[in-house]
């Protein structure tokens, strides 16, 4: 069966990559979307707490607060790990390093986390070996078993193990909270998205962890500051070796899977990356250009010309097609100075895409709190779907590592599609078509909207999306703001050549 969706080995444009090794995409694999952090959390929870000795585990992570309840007046996420650490399952994990906590990262939590593990006898590792003014953004989970191969399952997507993100359908938000905006509330609704994934494609998953495990550099630069923290924190530099690997699980499903990854170019390069790899870009790339009716995106930032004019080549050629995107209505920390040159770098997205047939909302729970919007979705003509830890942004597709499964599945991308537009929309049978569905995403907010300028003088709507309208950037402040977009907040990681050419 062809998978015209997907990248072949030579399009993915890095042969230093065992990721292809069976194939640029793997058959046989069952794929179930997880809306909402509690549900991925439950998931987690269930597999965790039948492990037995000899089982593993791998993990990577941006931030890992190890008193994460998994379920309500549940264990700690890092509780649960010492202890099956202790009765004999392997647990080994990457974190990324990270910045101080003063500057709202994560380095202290994450430093904690690991040290708590490793005294447990688990393995973790701090892991820096990034470019400058990079980050370790991926999100992985892989459960193996001695004897039970296939009981084997990976969670790949946008959530993290930490505080704010175990929220329902009810966008409540989670009980263990994270610095936030503080128009979110003081639980900050979050809305999120991770796949369940079962059958040989978790063979894959597994590769990129240990790809990044056995890079031979140091985990961190050689300053005094660090070499003390990690003695503190009882963190090697180099990691342990791997144990022998078990073979991959047995097929387990209808869906084709497809690993994309980000590694930006840097020195000294990563072994399995020298010149880094952009095959969440080149992914993206070649599904949007065979876009013809409807691209539907739910992401954390929509940033960068560089990556919304895949976007706006595809509505020139394709005079049919439809986009729907769903973004936070304001920044996590939208302060003097760190919202600007967020607010800057999207709404120079949204000029590109300016058009009748775009459309960009925002959320907001049945209270009027706003959503705060941090999955990483696309649908595209309900066969390509993509979810990840990237966002659509350059950071994503040039400069951290980003890790992301695309499924070629018509029924599994209309399938989630109808559920996420059914939460949104507050409507059992949402109108799918991608014309009359578009012109039903205009009403439901119109009407929301209406009803907010009225004063809340009738019963609230149904619906939970208002028209999106970031706050402008002042002339003043674009001086500024744009360089700080462009340098800081949204930095390219590919060589030079590849940038005068703007190409991935």
């Amino acid at each position: 069966m062809g998978h015209d969706w997907f990248l072949t080995a030579e399009e993915r444009g890095n042969p230093a990559t065992d990721i292809d090794v069976g194939g640029p995409w793997i058959e046989g694999n069952l794929v179930r979307p997880l809306v909402h952090g509690a549900t991925y959390f439950q998931r987690l929870y269930d597999e965790l707490r039948v492990l037995r000795s000899g089982d593993r585990i791998y993990f990577t992570d941006w931030r890992g607060d190890p008193d994460e309840a998994l379920i309500e007046d549940g264990p700690g996420i890092g509780s649960m790990l010492c202890d099956l650490a202790r009765k004999g399952v392997e647990v080994r994990a990457l974190l990324w390093r990270s910045h101080s906590d003063h500057l709202n990262f994560s380095s202290q939590e994450n430093q904690r986390f690991g040290t708590e593990l490793n005294e447990a006898g688990g393995e973790v590792l701090l892991d820096q070996r990034v470019r400058r003014l990079a980050s370790h953004h991926q999100k992985l989970f892989v459960i193996r078993h001695r004897d039970r191969p296939e009981a084997d399952v990976a969670f790949v997507g946008g959530i993290d193990l930490c505080h704010g993100r175990r929220d329902d359908a009810r966008h409540r938000g989670d009980p263990q909270t994270a610095p936030m905006d503080p128009r979110y509330g003081s639980r900050a609704p979050w809305h999120d998205v991770m796949l369940e994934v079962r059958g040989p494609a978790v063979g894959d998953l597994l590769r990129c962890f240990v790809e990044r495990w056995d890079d031979p550099h140091p985990l961190d630069r050689r300053t005094p500051y660090r070499m003390l923290i990690q003695r503190l924190s009882r963190m090697p530099r180099h990691p342990e070796q791997l144990p022998e690997s078990f073979p991959d699980p047995p097929p387990a499903g209808p869906q084709t899977v497809q690993v994309l990854r980000t590694y930006a170019h840097k020195h000294p390069g990563f072994p399995f990356a020298p010149r880094g790899e952009h095959s969440v870009a080149r992914g993206y790339l070649k599904a949007l250009s065979r876009a013809r009716s409807l691209i539907y995106v739910e992401d954390q930032y929509l940033w960068s010309s560089a990556v919304t004019d895949g976007v706006r080549k595809a509505l020139e050629r394709s005079p049919e097609l439809r986009v729907i995107a769903v973004v936070p209505r304001y920044p996590d920390q939208d302060g003097r100075i760190s919202g600007p040159p967020a607010r800057f770098a999207q709404l120079e997205a949204l000029r590109l895409l300016e058009s009748d047939r775009v459309a960009v909302y925002d959320l907001e729970n049945e209270d009027g709190v706003p959503i705060y919007v941090h999955a990483k979705v696309c649908i595209i003509d309900d066969q390509w779907l993509t979810v990840g830890s990237d966002n659509f942004n350059r950071r994503s597709w040039t400069n951290d590592s980003e890790l992301t499964c695309a499924v070629d599945s018509e029924s599994l991308a209309r399938a989630l599609r109808r559920e996420l537009w059914s939460e949104h929309l507050c409507a059992d049978t949402p109108d799918l078509d991608p014309v009359t569905g578009f012109a039903q995403w205009h009403r439901t907010a119109a009407a929301l909207d209406k009803w907010h300028a009225s004063g809340h003088q009738t019963p609230r709507p149904l619906g939970r999306i208002r028209a999106h309208h970031p706050e402008p950037v002042t002339r003043l402040q674009s001086v500024w703001a744009g360089w700080m977009a462009r340098h800081l907040y949204d930095p390219d990681g590919r060589p030079r050549a590849m940038r005068k050419q703007n190409e991935f």
